[in-house]
C-alpha cells in the first residue's frame, strides 16, 4: 500500500540523470504530463500529443500576413535563391502551407506523405482532414540556411470579400497548433496595405499566449518617403494596439526584404540596421531553443493542471441518473464561476486558464458522465516534476547554450559573414578608414584638431584631464559616453591628451554625433602611428 511513496522519496535520493535537455524533457513529459493529460482528455480540448521529433526539431519560423506583404519572398531573401514550389505574385498566390526543410535532394513532398513521416513532426496535423493535407507540403532545399531552421510559409490571409469564402480546413485551427510549436512567429505587414481584416485579426487573436514569440517587419517600406514612413508606422502601432490589446506592442523591424532597387533609397541605413538586428534576433533562435522547448513544456503542464481541476470538477457536479442534460448546460453557462471557484481554491493564476468561449464551445460535445474524477497523485507529479526536474534541466541549459555559441548559428544566404565593402557596417562610424592607404585616418582633420588643441594652451604638449573635459562636455554627449571615448584616447594612461589623442577623442566624438556606436576596443587603424607600442 502506498508504493509510490517510496518510489517518489527514492526518486528525490536519486535523480534521474539526463544527458541532454531534449532528453530530460522527452522524459519528464512522458512519465508525468502525458498519464496527465491522458487521463482528462486534454488532447481533445488543447494540443495533440507530443510525438519524438517534436523534441528534436530545428527551431521554426512562422511567417504570417496579409497577401501580397512579401512572406514568399522573405524566405528567397533569406535564401538567397528560389524553393522548389515557390510562387509570388501581387494576389494571393502562395495557397498553401510550405514548410521549408533542408534536404540533400530537392524536391516537394504532399501533405500526405509528410504526415505519416515518423522523423517529422507534422504527424498531428493529420486531423485536420485532407482538404488540409491537400494544401500542405514540404519544400526540400540544399542551403545552409535551413540546415539549422525551418522556415513555414503560410497563405496569404484575406481581405475584402475573398475572406468570406471558406478555406474547406479549420484554418485558425492549423495557425493555432504552428505557433504553439514554432521558436518565432514573423507578422509582416504591407507599408502601403495597413488594414488588419477581420481572418486577420482572429489569427493575431489565436497568437495571443505566445506574445515572447512575435515579432512584427513592415515590409516595402522603401515605397514610401521618410515622412509617409513616420506616419505609416504611428498607423501601424495603433492598428496593433487595438487587435493586440497590450499596452506594449512586440518590437517592430522596417525594411525591405527583397533584391530589387529601393524605391526611396534616403533611409537605406535605416533599413541595413533593422535587417541586421532581426538578423540576430533569427540566428539567436538554434542556441535559445533547448529554453524555448522547456519554457513551453512548463506553459503546457500548467494548462494541464488547470485541465485535469475543471474535467474533474464537472465530472464531480454531474448527477448519478436523472438530469444529466440540464445540468451540463448549466455548468457549461457557469464556467465563469467555475474558473473563479478553482482559481481561489487552489490558487491558480487567472492567466493559466483556458479561453472560456472556446472552453464552453467545446465541453457541448462531450459527456461529462465519463469524465474522470480528480487524481491528486497526478497533480503531484507534475507538481514535483516543475520544481525538481525542471531545476535540474534549467541548469545544464547554460552548458549547452555555451557549446552552441561557438559555432555561427544561422549560416549562408543573406546570413553569410563573408567580408565585403557591402557588409553591414562597413566603412561606417569606427569601421571608417579600414583598409584605406592612408596610414592614420584621423590625420586627414588634423589641421582644425591641432587648431583647437592649441586654444586649450596645452603644457609641454599635452592638455590636463580638466582641461579635455570642459571642451569634450561642449559635444552635450553623456558623461559616460565620454568616459569611455577618454579611455580609448588615452593610450599611455598618463591622464593626459596629447595632440595625436585629443585629435583621436575628437574622431571618436564625431562618430559618435553622427549616429554611430563607439566600439568596446579601439580598431588597429584607429590607434595613432606613435602609439603603436601601447596596449591595454
Amino acid at each position: 500500500m502506498f508504493s509510490w511513496l517510496s518510489k517518489d522519496e527514492s526518486r528525490k535520493k536519486h535523480p534521474q540523470v539526463f544527458a541532454t535537455v531534449a532528453d530530460g524533457l522527452r522524459s519528464v513529459y512522458k512519465s508525468t504530463i502525458f498519464p496527465l493529460e491522458d487521463q482528462y482528455k486534454f488532447h481533445d480540448f488543447h494540443s495533440p500529443a507530443l510525438d519524438e521529433p517534436d523534441f528534436d526539431a530545428k527551431p521554426m519560423i512562422l511567417l504570417v500576413g496579409q497577401y501580397s506583404t512579401g512572406k514568399t519572398t522573405f524566405i528567397k531573401y533569406l535564401l538567397e535563391r528560389d524553393f522548389p514550389g515557390i510562387r509570388i505574385g501581387p494576389e494571393p498566390t502562395t495557397d498553401c502551407f510550405i514548410a521549408v526543410m533542408q534536404g540533400d535532394t530537392e524536391g516537394v513532398v504532399p501533405g500526405n506523405a509528410l504526415v505519416v513521416d515518423p522523423k517529422k513532426q507534422f504527424r498531428p496535423l493529420s486531423k485536420f482532414g485532407n482538404a488540409f493535407l491537400n494544401r500542405f507540403q514540404c519544400s526540400t532545399v540544399n542551403s545552409e540556411v535551413v540546415s539549422s531552421i525551418s522556415i513555414i510559409d503560410t497563405p496569404g490571409i484575406l481581405a475584402g470579400e475573398k475572406q468570406r469564402v471558406d478555406r474547406g480546413y479549420d484554418f485558425t485551427g492549423v495557425m493555432e497548433w504552428f505557433a504553439e510549436r514554432v521558436d518565432r512567429i514573423i507578422l509582416l505587414f504591407d507599408a502601403h496595405k495597413l488594414d488588419i481584416s477581420d481572418e486577420f485579426r482572429r489569427i493575431i487573436e489565436v497568437l495571443r499566449g505566445n506574445d515572447d514569440k512575435i515579432r512584427i517587419v513592415l515590409n516595402k517600406a522603401d515605397m514610401v518617403d521618410h515622412q509617409q514612413l513616420m506616419r505609416v508606422y504611428g498607423a501601424l502601432m495603433w492598428s496593433l494596439g487595438k487587435v493586440l490589446a497590450t499596452p506594449e506592442v512586440s518590437r517592430v523591424y522596417i525594411g525591405s526584404f527583397w533584391d530589387k532597387p529601393l524605391h526611396y533609397d534616403m533611409n537605406r541605413r535605416l533599413f541595413e540596421a533593422e535587417e541586421q538586428d532581426l538578423f540576430q534576433d533569427i540566428q539567436s533562435l538554434p542556441r535559445n531553443a533547448a529554453l524555448r522547448k522547456l519554457n513551453d513544456l512548463i506553459k503546457r503542464a500548467r494548462l494541464a493542471k488547470v485541465h485535469a481541476y475543471i474535467i474533474s470538477y464537472l465530472r464531480k457536479e454531474m448527477p448519478s441518473v436523472f438530469g444529466k442534460d440540464s445540468k451540463k448546460n448549466q455548468l457549461i453557462k457557469d464556467l465563469g464561476e467555475i474558473y473563479k471557484k478553482i482559481q481561489r481554491e487552489h490558487q491558480i493564476s487567472a492567466g493559466d486558464f483556458p479561453k472560456l468561449q472556446k472552453m464552453q464551445e467545446m465541453l457541448r460535445d462531450h459527456d461529462f458522465s465519463k469524465f474522470n474524477h480528480l487524481k491528486p497523485r497526478l497533480i503531484e507529479k507534475v507538481d514535483n516534476m516543475l520544481a525538481n526536474d525542471m531545476t535540474r534541466l534549467m541548469q545544464m541549459i547554460p552548458s549547452e547554450e555555451a557549446v552552441k555559441s561557438q559555432e555561427p548559428a544561422v549560416r549562408g544566404g543573406a546570413f553569410a559573414n563573408d567580408p565585403s565593402p557591402f557588409g553591414a557596417g562597413y566603412g561606417e562610424g569606427a569601421d571608417f578608414g579600414r583598409n584605406e592607404h592612408e596610414k592614420w585616418i584621423v590625420s586627414r582633420d588634423m589641421g582644425k584638431y591641432e587648431t583647437t588643441f592649441d586654444s586649450l594652451g596645452p603644457v609641454d604638449g599635452k592638455i590636463s584631464g580638466n582641461v579635455a573635459k570642459k571642451y569634450m562636455i561642449q559635444s552635450k554627449l553623456p558623461n559616460t559616453v565620454l568616459g569611455k571615448i577618454w579611455k580609448l584616447s588615452d593610450l599611455d594612461r598618463d591622464g593626459m591628451l596629447d595632440l595625436e589623442e585629443f585629435g583621436l577623442a575628437q574622431h571618436l566624438i564625431n562618430i559618435k554625433l553622427d549616429g554611430n556606436e563607439i566600439p568596446m576596443e579601439l580598431p588597429s587603424h584607429l590607434i595613432p602611428p606613435s602609439k603603436k607600442g601601447f596596449t591595454d
